[in-house]
């Protein structure tokens, strides 16, 4: 793709991430491609919502985040509502989505505008709602005590059908997952929880999670939910530490909707997208997950190599009882070409080739 735009997220507390703002500042100025700063957190101004910031930055055609995980996702959000494409430099610890170093981020920018990149779609999540979404004041203003401001509530999408019994479409993309836990430290919050409209069970828990296969290495993965390949869809309900026999996660199909019914003598619940506050429901509310129709486009400079990203970030060891037995290569596959009942397959490339 041509570059046209570019839209900068930027982790303003690391230095390196800075140092690289300037790098891509001054790649855009020497092909004269506009370039804005989005997302940034000021004390002293309130946060906006994707289309806000999308608008504001002119509907950048390339989003380029400079972080970790938790700055891409803030730039990801704005490129899926904006037909834009992600390209996550890694400032990280942990980071399953960025992809390229911070030193590379010129030689980066050039394949992308010389369209020599590939693009990786992932799914997301949107939501509807029994009503429109509130942060109580007093508990916004508990939350911003000694950190940058909130995010606002997701607004409602003007195609919402809420006279129809269907609830409010609200605003929402959500790249990693969609979440309901309690607000009180000694009452777990009681859900009815749905699964293509019919009662999967009622749960008593800390929280319940919704979660994209990207979402799946991330808290549901902490609450013991399963791994999922990134390019496959589905949609990932976990609960975490429910007081009930059966604890286990459930994988939908992409389009079964997960629905989360707070019950009627139940606590409140807050509600979390990508690790971000958003709302609180009451007794009685209700809400629905499902998949969205905006896409992630994530740039790519060569073959994506998730699982020994997994092995690494997580930093995966062997059995010990296995390692008298002899050591396991790192690849199983051969350096002959590839017969053709198997080429369709997502394979890594031969040894000695990228």
């Amino acid at each position: 793709m041509s570059v046209n735009r570019v839209g900068l997220v930027v982790h303003q507390g690391r230095e390196t991430a800075v140092e690289a703002a300037d790098t891509v500042h001054a790649w855009c100025d020497a092909h004269g491609i506009p370039c804005k700063e989005i997302d940034v957190w000021k004390s002293d101004e309130p946060r906006h919502g994707v289309l806000e910031e999308a608008s504001a930055a002119g509907h950048p055609d390339l989003v380029v985040t400079l972080g970790g995980d938790g700055t891409f996702l803030r730039g990801a959000r704005i490129a899926a509502k904006s037909d834009a494409a992600v390209l996550g430099v890694d400032l990280g610890r942990v980071g399953f989505l960025t992809e390229v170093p911070a030193d590379e981020v010129r030689q980066a920018l050039d394949a992308v505008h010389d369209g020599r990149a590939t693009y990786e779609e992932r799914m997301t999540l949107t939501m509807r709602a029994s009503r429109a979404l509130e942060i109580p004041s007093a508990m916004e203003a508990l939350l911003r005590y000694g950190r940058r401001p909130t995010l606002p509530p997701p607004d409602v999408r003007v195609d919402t059908t809420e006279d129809e019994g269907w609830g409010m479409a609200l605003d929402v993309v959500a790249i990693n997952d969609v979440v309901l836990e309690k607000l009180a430290r000694d009452r777990q919050v009681s859900l009815g929880v749905y699964i293509a409209g019919r009662l999967l069970a009622s749960y008593s828990a800390d929280a319940v999670i919704v979660a994209t296969p990207t979402g799946s290495t991330a808290y549901s993965f902490a609450a013991g939910g399963p791994v999922l390949s990134p390019h496959m869809d589905a949609v990932v309900f976990t609960p975490v530490a429910p007081h009930m026999t059966f604890g286990r996660t459930v994988v939908a199909a992409p389009d079964e909707p997960v629905a989360l019914r707070v019950l009627p003598h139940s606590g409140e619940a807050a509600l979390s997208i990508d690790g971000q506050l958003r709302g609180v429901l009451e007794p009685g509310d209700w809400v629905g997950v499902y998949g969205a129709e905006y896409r992630l486009r994530l740039v790519r400079l060569g073959p994506t190599d998730f699982y020994g990203r997994l092995r690494d970030r997580f930093r995966l060891t062997d059995a010990p009882a296995a390692a008298v037995d002899g050591q396991a290569p790192p690849l199983f596959r051969p350096d002959s070409p590839v017969p053709d009942d198997l080429a369709h397959l997502r394979l890594p490339p031969a040894p000695g080739k990228s």
